[in-house]
């Protein structure tokens, strides 16, 4: 069996059956269908390729009753117009009629004419030719730059850039460092009316304050000593297209006041100037620091943060993405391979089960430089845990069953409360307990601050069915 290519020239179809019927195969073909038969969700990860979309025919009758929840994963692939072969007695079966449900664009009961079937996988393949394909693949390109990623958090966001891209609302960027808030910036910019305009980012962080101003808004000539000339500032620059604020957290005082000015206004003026540009830019900003704490402390203007935050997008953390820190670490490795002469092929079981337990507080940037040194020092063909630096967080350190569900516990608490944007009515809803036992997991997975106030606001019992 070869692997399915990027290449249209004929229309792809996967044929996933225990028994294939030889007959149904031949017409298909006989209609111009490209068809590769996988007997298992093995073949299936196997000959599938992100970047090709194909219609999908699953027989779910020629499975086992214990095998069928273990198709959810192959269905899962949404580059895939899945069409299920069906009898009564599968459907019958709850957990096939979910599978359907969520996953196929139609069903059919056998026996069934071959053309209805050359019917439906036309249509199911038509339909997710029109999907974009690099958010399907779970691939969003920005720039010369991907974010990649297959879990849930990932595709919540990836629908969340879709959504957003289509207004014209500020929008609000909240992640640790490390998680990608630039790309995302990006990835909605170019996805957006004003994707064929200038995106411009500016890192309020790694300016000096007293040059902030003039950055964001220049200035004219003669405006202070060394102004030898007119210089148009970031804001006016982006006019039509969009201004990435990174690091807004860092902004002083004095530039938010002048920042929510243009806001208010849509205008500017540049430093020793008097007069009044208009200036049409979608602003996206982001930040790594608690901006609710930072306007409890006097740092942060609460007007300024309302006008920003109209539209807000969470960035999930590495360590709750689950299965893509492989993938991640596969396409960095396949992305950085020449940069050594050595050809490195991957990584052995002991780097990926490091790469799981690491805890990964720099997230996708620290991942991304852990597996590029890696590929300049490593000696053998397959990148170790020792090359990643990470031999500590091998099996040699035993895990307990305990320790393996408290981990389990806890990535599972912040997929949670990552989806529901800490809202921890929902979250708790979605895990199946309640709020109180929802808080009291926080507190001991280290997922809050806990305070006395807390507590009893808590507990007291005015906060159990509100935020």
């Amino acid at each position: 069996m070869t692997p399915l290519t990027t290449a249209q020239a004929e229309r792809l179809l996967l044929y996933v059956a225990r028994s294939p019927d030889d007959d149904l195969a031949a017409h298909l073909k006989s209609r111009g269908w490209n068809i590769s038969i996988a007997r298992s969700t093995h073949d299936v990860a196997r000959l599938a390729r992100p970047d090709a979309t194909c219609a999908g025919i699953v027989d779910l009758t020629s499975f086992a009753a214990r095998d069928i929840a273990g198709l959810e994963s192959a269905l899962r692939q949404q580059q895939i117009g899945w069409i299920a072969l069906a009898n009564n007695e599968r459907l019958a079966d709850p957990e096939v009629r979910r599978l359907i449900r969520h996953y196929c664009f139609d069903y059919v009961k056998i026996p069934v004419a071959n053309a209805t079937i050359d019917y439906l996988v036309g249509h199911a393949y038509g339909m997710v030719t029109l999907c974009d394909l690099d958010f399907v693949a779970g691939v969003a390109t920005a720039g010369d730059d991907e974010m990649v990623g297959t879990c849930e958090a990932m595709q919540q966001l990836f629908r969340t850039i879709r959504k957003v891209a289509n207004t014209d609302a500020t929008v609000f960027i909240s992640g640790e460092s490390g998680t990608g808030k630039e790309l995302t910036a990006l990835a909605i910019h170019e996805r957006s009316q004003r994707r064929k305009s200038t995106f411009v980012p500016i890192n309020c962080g790694a300016i000096p304050h007293h040059l902030l101003q003039s950055e964001l808004f220049g200035y004219e000539r003669g405006a202070f000593t060394g102004a030898n000339q007119r210089k148009i500032g970031r804001v006016e620059a982006a006019d039509g297209g969009t201004l990435f604020l990174d690091e807004i957290g860092d902004l002083p005082l004095e530039s938010q006041a002048s920042l929510l000015r243009f806001l208010q206004e849509g205008k500017i003026e540049r430093l020793g100037g008097h007069e009044s540009i208009p200036v049409d830019v979608r602003i996206i900003s982001a930040t790594h620091v608690d901006l609710e704490a930072a306007m409890r402390d006097g740092r942060f203007r609460a007007d300024l943060f309302h006008r920003l935050c109209v539209l807000r997008v969470d960035e999930p953390p590495l360590r709750a993405r689950g299965k893509d820190i492989e993938i991640l670490a596969h396409h960095i490795l396949h992305k950085f391979k020449t940069d050594s002469a050595r050809k490195i092929r991957g990584f052995t079981p002991s780097a990926i089960e490091a790469m799981y337990n690491y805890n990964w507080p720099g997230n996708v940037r620290e991942l991304i430089n852990r597996v590029r040194r890696a590929i300049v020092m490593a000696e053998n063909k397959l990148i170790s845990a020792e090359d990643l630096d990470l031999e500590h967080f091998t099996a040699q350190q035993t895990m307990t069953l305990a320790q393996a569900r408290e981990a389990a516990e806890k990535r599972a608490i912040e997929s949670a409360l990552l989806r529901h944007r800490h809202r921890l009515n929902e979250a708790a809803t979605d895990l199946g307990i309640s709020r109180v036992t929802l808080y009291r997991l926080m507190g001991a997975h280290g997922l809050r601050d806990a305070s006395a106030s807390d507590e009893k606001t808590l507990f007291g019992g005015e906060a159990e069915g509100r935020e």
